[in-house]
């Protein structure tokens, strides 16, 4: 019998999968090129060469013209940051930020690894940890960090399936360290690499400083997974508001007037200041919303992938 992961990769082989094979190799070769360029040896020139590459000092020191001869490997390794916090919990039963975040990690396995690069996760919960003892689980400050190691294969996609399904217990006032779950990231990704992020980026910690690290020794890019509650107040009377974080819990009358103003300016503010901090680490966000078609959604941000591409 299929388990929920396979049953989970079957359906999106057919329907995401499919549709984008072929686009996002294409997207990540136009701008990442250059990361897998190796410098291997030196030749003679030759008629016909690109003097652009010809070693002056070489040259010089030969009293003949020599070439630098470049080798360009077009795999890559690709870390997804997957962040597992409780407000990726909030959403609609089988339609909210964490199905959508499950979806797209596998469907970013499926295709990277079909492309013979090697795709590896890190999970990053404020949860209790579970007791495993297994060596790839580690505890850093409020946060506990999963690491499914790089591989290719599709049994590899469903073992991150596997792990996303894992649950843990939420704990009471663990709001998410954004700067700690990308400075594990750059602790764990040690040769260049993409780095994915996947996160709704609602969360404590100078996260900019740490994402501008990261972003120095990595091409990293960031997939911002968006509920509609965490954008749209409801109207429906006196409500309770819950901090999907902390789980502290107020009422408030969803009708007031001033009160939606005052969410929607937070809102606002929320969003710009996310956008400048990414803008100014020279990380390209991409929003995902939840009640988006994943292909579609995929579909538009290999396209502004290359769209920003030199």
């Amino acid at each position: 019998m299929a388990t929920a992961p396979e049953k989970l990769l079957l359906r999106l082989e057919w329907k995401v999968v499919r549709r984008l094979d072929g686009r996002l190799q294409g997207a990540h070769r136009t701008t990442y090129r250059g990361a897998g360029i190796d410098f291997t040896g030196l030749r003679a020139y030759q008629e016909g060469d690109d003097a652009r590459h010809i070693d002056w000092n070489v040259t010089a020191r030969l009293d003949e013209p020599h070439l630098r001869v470049f080798t360009e490997d077009r795999e890559l390794t690709v870390w997804l940051v997957l962040d597992r916090s409780a407000s990726m919990a909030a959403g609609r039963p089988g339609r909210g930020k964490h199905d959508v975040l499950a979806e797209l990690a596998l469907v970013l396995a499926r295709l990277f690894g079909r492309g013979g690069n090697r795709v590896g996760a890190l999970l990053y919960d404020t949860g209790t940890p579970p007791r495993t003892g297994r060596r790839h689980d580690t505890s850093h400050g409020a946060g506990m960090v999963r690491i499914v190691p790089p591989g290719t294969t599709r049994r590899h996609a469903l073992r991150i399936a596997a792990e996303l399904e894992r649950t843990s217990e939420a704990r009471g006032g663990a709001t998410t360290d954004l700067a700690e779950m990308l400075d594990a990231a750059g602790r764990l990704a040690r040769r260049r690499a993409l780095v994915v992020v996947l996160s709704d980026f609602i969360g404590d910690g100078d996260w900019e400083r740490a994402l501008q690290r990261l972003a120095r020794r990595h091409e990293v890019v960031a997939l911002r997974i968006v509920d509609t509650a965490d954008d749209v107040l409801p109207e429906a009377g006196l409500i309770v508001v819950e901090d999907a974080e902390t789980g502290e819990q107020l009422v408030v009358d969803s009708a007031d007037p001033l009160l939606r103003v005052r969410f929607r300016e937070a809102v606002d503010a929320r969003d710009a200041r996310l956008a400048a901090g990414m803008r100014r680490a020279g990380v390209p966000v991409h929003r995902v919303d939840t009640d988006r078609d994943l292909a579609e959604a995929l579909v538009e941000v290999v396209a502004r992938t290359r769209d920003r591409s030199p």
